[in-house]
């Protein structure tokens, strides 16, 4: 048997996954362990996680696999001060001291760290690098169900690429083109992130959230003065405006000149209609960019299969356009688009590529993403007590049957069950649950559980079965990264004032039979529940369906706003206590908040900072 552990860090979202023969075993993001957001640091409990749950030591470990090359990306930043100069000195400098400490010499600094796990692990070569993209890359095509597939990667930069496109057939990968830093979708979108006051490589999501409640009025301005646009779909950035390439900012006072307003201070200033604009005219852009490639690479190279990864992956409204305009027939995104998929792409990568190992089965091999801790009853009730926390214990169906009954009354809970999921999407494992059908919940959720803003729009979960009765899809979509208009018969057309509404005020309007997981436009971010690889959520919402005629339930990540996923019972309790949700559902355990301790109760609302 031959194992392999993959590890990504050191930049965010740092991660670790161990395959055996090529099987995924586990996978986690070291953020639900520290509770630090996307904790950049070495992934310590993740790797001591993925290390028990495979039952081995670190030195049974054939290979250890890093997820890029630490001298490729060091040639970037002094090749890029190097073409800036004297511009940057600043930022150059601040990082040249952890490079000089840590980064250049990554292979001895991860050797020490790993001993930490295992004082008999002694062989430094051991330690292998793979390339950030072909991780990525890896990471979307081995796990796929398809034999042959285009592998398209967006991010905002590896070592020096920030888009390529990549051959997979079998068991070999070939990236046969690349986009290089500074030109970058992933940056150019983060840069819009920055200006409109949210936080860069966290807040993507809200500004994608917010676009459909603007008008993308400056999209003009955008492809004109910032971008140039092949007909191919490669793109060059206009990096007068731009200061993440040598400053400690992503945009400059021309960037702000050109669309007539500062930086938006998150702690001072509102959201603005201009602000909703500017998110509607990016994500515009970014839209026609990635249809624009999707298009040129299907006509080029007459592939049927796409498969993504990459942060601009997780850009579920534009992964939607490629599925409604059919440039591919199949698509198949990794879940964990982002960095922390980047330490399963490594293992994977070195499996196929190096090793030269076939693909056995072409299905999907993400085990529907479940590949975290799980907890047994038995420690469960022993950490319950240890809380203090008033709880019965029920049978599996019981549990169903209670819960579903709970959610039609709208009340709120808080679903922890089986393995916790990898990449950033709770999918029925540490989830919070809601009725869709009422009208009140949408703001509820945002305002009173997540502390969040209450323009984000919540996700549906529904039966694979049902998706096409309900959604403008009749595709898997497991992992929530596709996003879908709802059924012209389950929509309210909006009235002549409510169409006459601005930006937010648009939020209270009710839109369909489903207004709580319908946004402004319409439209929202589906998750197909299967039964094979998530039965208790699956029987969960055919009990609520057999109660309410719907088999839909808003599905959000079990956390408040700043704060991971949570991992453990205790993660769960604490958030449990510290928000508005009603009921608490931990395997087989329920707790009612009204029967809890009261000065157990947390004021949460402070704990974690904005994201």
């Amino acid at each position: 048997m031959t194992s392999i552990l993959g590890i990504s860090a050191f930049y965010h979202d740092s991660a670790a996954a161990l395959i055996k023969d090529g099987k995924i075993v586990a996978a986690a993001q070291e953020e639900r362990f520290s509770r630090k957001k996307h904790d950049p640091g070495y992934p310590f409990n993740s790797i001591k996680y993925v290390l028990k749950e495979s039952n081995l030591k670190l030195n049974d470990i054939d290979h250890i696999v890093f997820f890029e090359k630490p001298f490729l990306k060091f040639e970037r930043l002094l090749e890029t001060y190097m073409a800036f100069a004297p511009k940057g000195f600043k930022s150059f400098s601040l990082s040249m001291p952890i490079w000089l400490r840590e980064k250049l010499f990554q292979k001895k600094f991860l050797f020490d760290k790993l001993k930490q796990h295992d004082e008999n692990f002694s062989d430094i070569n051991r330690i292998k690098f793979s390339e950030h993209h072909y991780s990525h890359a890896a990471s979307a095509f081995f796990p796929s169900p398809f034999e042959e597939a285009i592998i398209l990667t967006l991010d905002g930069v590896g070592e020096w690429a920030t888009t390529t496109v990549a051959i997979g057939n079998k068991n070999k990968l070939e990236i046969i083109k690349e986009i290089h830093f500074p030109h970058s979708l992933g940056l150019l979108y983060s840069a819009f992130t920055y200006y409109t006051g949210f936080k860069v490589n966290s807040g993507e999501y809200k500004l994608m959230g917010l676009a459909p409640y603007g008008k993308p009025i400056f999209k003009d301005i955008i492809l004109k003065k910032l971008l140039d646009i092949k007909e191919d779909g490669s793109f060059k950035l206009n990096m007068k405006y731009f200061n993440y390439a040598t400053g400690l900012t992503m945009t400059n006072n021309k960037f702000s000149k050109l669309f007539g307003h500062p930086v938006r201070n998150a702690k001072k200033d509102l959201l603005t209609q201009f602000h909703m604009d500017v998110a509607a005219s990016i994500q515009s852009v970014t839209e026609e960019i990635v249809l624009s490639i999707t298009k040129n690479i299907k006509s080029k190279y007459k592939i049927k299969n796409l498969c993504l990864a990459g942060g601009v992956a997780l850009n579920c409204v534009a992964n939607g356009k490629i599925l409604k305009e059919k440039v591919f027939e199949n698509i198949w995104i990794q879940p964990a688009a982002g960095d922390a998929g980047g330490s399963l792409g490594a293992a994977l990568a070195y499996w196929y590529h190096e090793l030269k190992k076939p693909r056995e089965e072409l299905r999907d091999q993400m085990k529907g993403s479940y590949l975290g801790p799980k907890f047994e009853n038995n420690s469960i009730e022993t950490e319950l007590k240890s809380l203090n926390a008033k709880y019965n214990k029920y049978s599996r169906d019981e549990i169903i049957s209670l819960t579903a009954k709970e959610l039609t009354k709208e009340k709120t809970v808080g679903w922890f069950q089986g393995r916790m999921e990898f990449g950033p999407r709770a999918l029925g494992g540490r989830s919070i649950l809601a009725d869709p059908r009422s009208e009140k919940m949408q703001k509820e959720l945002n305002l009173k559980i997540k502390f969040r803003e209450s323009f984000r729009p919540f996700a549906p979960s529904v039966l694979r079965e049902d998706v096409y009765e309900w959604f403008e899809l009749d595709n898997d979509s497991p992992y929530m990264l596709l996003v879908s208009e709802v059924k012209k018969s389950k929509q309210i057309k909006m009235k002549l004032e409510d169409e006459k509404l601005f930006g937010i005020e648009k939020l209270n309007v009710k839109r369909s039979s489903i207004p709580a997981i319908t946004h402004v436009d319409y439209s929202a971010r589906v998750q197909t529940v299967h039964k094979e690889t998530n039965p208790r959520y699956y029987d969960l919402i055919k009990e609520f369906k057999k109660n309410t005629n719907c088999p839909v339930l808003v599905n959000t990540s079990f956390n408040v706003r700043g704060e991971p996923i949570v991992c453990s019972v205790k993660d769960a309790f604490n958030c449990f206590m510290g928000t508005n949700l009603d009921i608490l559902v931990i395997e087989d355990f329920i707790l009612y908040k009204e029967e809890q301790d009261k000065s157990l109760i947390k004021d949460y609302k402070n704990k974690f900072e904005l994201d």
